[in-house]
């Protein structure tokens, strides 16, 4: 029982993580895509109002936010496997 809470609470950690970094990649999109769109509205909106780019902005959001907790939860999961259930064969 106590391995499968330490389990659960390791890959929920990795979840957590990959949602941290989720923040941080969307910030850096987000940044550079406003100051272009600031710069030269026209030139990079690629023909779209503010509305849809609004849009595009929770759209990507709510993808980003899943495959990053998707990619954290994967990740927990291998590396769980690799480091706690792997035997390590004698060499």
């Amino acid at each position: 029982m106590k391995q499968k809470v330490k389990k659960y609470f390791y890959i929920s950690l990795f979840v957590l993580l990959g949602i941290i970094v989720n923040l941080i990649v969307h910030a850096g999109l987000e940044l550079t895509i406003i100051e272009l769109l600031m710069r030269d509205f026209e030139r990079f909106s690629l023909g779209l109002s503010w509305e849809t780019w609004f849009v595009i902005h929770d759209v990507g959001t709510a993808v980003l936010l899943v495959v990053f907790a998707a990619l954290g939860f994967w990740q927990g999961r291998y590396w769980w496997r690799r480091i706690y259930e792997e035997k390590s064969s004698p060499s």
